[in-house]
This record gives structure tokens, sequence and C-alpha cells, in this order.
């Protein structure tokens, strides 16, 4: 594999802090290679020797707002049981539902555009059906859960102008911890 060329916005970018606008189809070349690159970028930033190769910090979500483009996309790359790559690529999405049952991370949230240790705990849902578009417009709709239910509202946020940081309660990070379950 070869590693793409993707800058990746840091948090102090204004970009970042903007709200994302609606994707219209078909697709550009550009977006689809962009998806392409992102997709990649994140399967080698979970592979050990890659992120050694390239001194990368592994990631599982990227918004396209975060490579400079503020348009509703984001795509997921999880890591299976059997060392496979599950990927989703989300286009104009939007929560339909979510459960009341809150989870947080418990080792922390992290994102490629955060390069610091931050203290606290993000409160988000356990379940969440979202309505999304692929890349060839067709809408479709799918419930995630657990892990990557967190994966897709920590990008979504990140469509909305809105870093995992800014969720977390300035004067108690820990706050409400009693009433979340530890992922």
């Amino acid at each position: 594999m070869k590693l793409p060329k993707i800058k990746i916005l840091d948090e102090k970018n204004k970009i970042l802090h903007q709200k994302s606008t609606e994707v219209t189809f078909p697709l550009t070349a550009k977006q689809k290679q962009d998806i392409k690159d992102m997709i990649t970028y994140l399967t080698m930033s979970q592979i050990e020797e890659e992120q050694e190769k390239y001194n990368l910090r592994a990631g599982m979500g990227l918004a396209y707002v975060q490579i400079g483009v503020p348009k509703r996309i984001f795509v997921i790359v999880e890591e299976l049981e059997d060392g496979s790559f599950k990927n989703y690529v989300v286009i104009n999405p939007e929560i339909i539902s979510q459960s009341e049952e809150m989870i947080f991370v418990g080792e922390g949230e992290g994102c490629l555009s955060v390069n610091r240790e931050v203290e606290g705990i993000v409160p988000r849902c356990a379940r969440i059906t979202v309505k999304a578009y692929d890349e060839t417009g067709k809408e479709y709709k799918i419930r995630v859960r657990e892990d990557i239910a967190v994966a897709f509202q920590h990008e979504i946020d990140h469509l909305n102008g809105i870093l995992f940081t800014e969720r977390i309660n300035k004067n108690n990070p820990y706050q409400n911890i009693d009433k979340m379950r530890e992922i």
C-alpha cells in the first residue's frame, strides 16, 4: 500500500469549526479519489508496520472537513476480529433515532486533528440510526452501536463544526460518569 498525500488539519484551523455543506450527486472524480485516499490512510494507520514506517497515529474515522473540504462526507474504517477491515462511506448523514442509554470511551476519545492528550469523557448514545447516502447517491439507513456508534457521532460532530474536546465539561471533565456505561 502507498500512503496517500493527505494533510489532516489541526484543531486550531478555523475550517474545523464551521458547519459543512450538503454534498450534491454525482460525486466529482476528486471527491471519489479523496474518499479512497481517506480509506487507505485510515487502514494503513491501523496496521502496526505501516504506523511505524510512516509515523502514523491510529485512526478509524475521518471527516472530509479534516482534509480541508467542508462537505458532509466521512469515512470510518473498522478493523474486524479476523484482521480484515470494514469501510463505511457516509454522505449527508442525519441521525434519525438514538438510544437513551449513554456510553463513553474509557481511555478517552481521540482525533487525528487533536494532537495532544485530553482529559475527560465524551457522553455518547450507545446506539443510533443514521440515514445517509453512499457514493452513488443511493439512500440507506444504518443502525450502529457501541464503538461504531461513538465513531459515527464523533464524525457527524465534525460535519457540524464540533470537536470532541468541546463535548467535555471543562469544569468537571468526568461529570455524570456514574450515569453512563464505559466501553
